[in-house]
C-alpha cells in the first residue's frame, strides 16, 4: 500500500538534505578545482550575490564579503532545490531516481546550463570548455548523492 504523501516533512527533510549536499558538493568543487586551469572570473554564485546586492541597494558586494556572499548564494540555492526534491519524493518516489542521480542531473542541465547562462552570470553552453561541463555534471551528481541520502536517511523512505 502507499504511502501517504508528508508535505512539510518532505520540505523540511529535503532543505536540510539540501545543505548538507551544498557543503559536499562544495568539499568536492574545492578539490576538484585544483585539477582545472586558474580562472580569473567570479563564480556564478558571487556574480548572483552582487546581483542580488545591486538590485538592493545599488552596488555590488563589497570585496571583503564576495566570497561569503557567494557561498549563501551556494547554499540558499541548495536548500530551495532540496526542499523541492523533498516534497517531490513525497508525491513521486522515483524522483529518486538512481539514488538521486537523475535529480543531480536535472539540476546540472537546468541551472549550469540554461538559467545560470541566460541570467549572464556564465557563458553560454556552446562558449564552455567541455572540463567546465564535466565539472557541473559532476558536481551535481554529488550533490544529488548526499541529496538522497540524507534524505532517506532522515524520512526514513526508500
Amino acid at each position: 500500500m502507499a504511502q501517504q504523501p508528508r508535505p512539510f516533512l518532505g520540505l523540511l527533510v529535503g532543505v536540510t538534505a539540501g545543505l548538507v549536499a551544498s557543503a559536499a558538493m562544495a568539499a568536492f568543487q574545492a578539490q576538484t578545482q585544483k585539477l582545472l586551469p586558474d580562472s580569473d572570473e567570479d563564480p556564478a554564485t558571487v556574480k548572483a550575490a552582487d546581483a542580488a546586492s545591486e538590485a538592493v541597494i545599488g552596488d555590488p558586494v563589497p570585496e571583503p564579503y564576495r566570497a561569503p556572499a557567494g557561498q549563501a548564494v551556494h547554499y540558499i540555492a541548495g536548500a530551495v532545490i532540496g526542499g523541492i526534491y523533498g516534497v517531490l519524493t513525497e508525491y513521486r518516489p522515483e524522483a529518486s531516481a538512481g539514488f538521486g542521480s537523475a535529480y543531480g542531473v536535472a539540476t546540472a542541465a537546468l541551472l549550469d546550463e540554461a538559467v545560470v547562462p541566460a541570467a549572464g552570470f556564465a557563458p553560454a553552453p556552446d562558449e564552455t570548455p567541455l572540463a567546465g561541463h564535466a565539472y557541473g555534471a559532476a558536481s551535481h551528481l554529488v550533490y544529488g548523492w548526499v541529496l538522497e541520502g540524507v534524505r532517506a536517511l532522515i524520512a526514513g523512505r526508500r
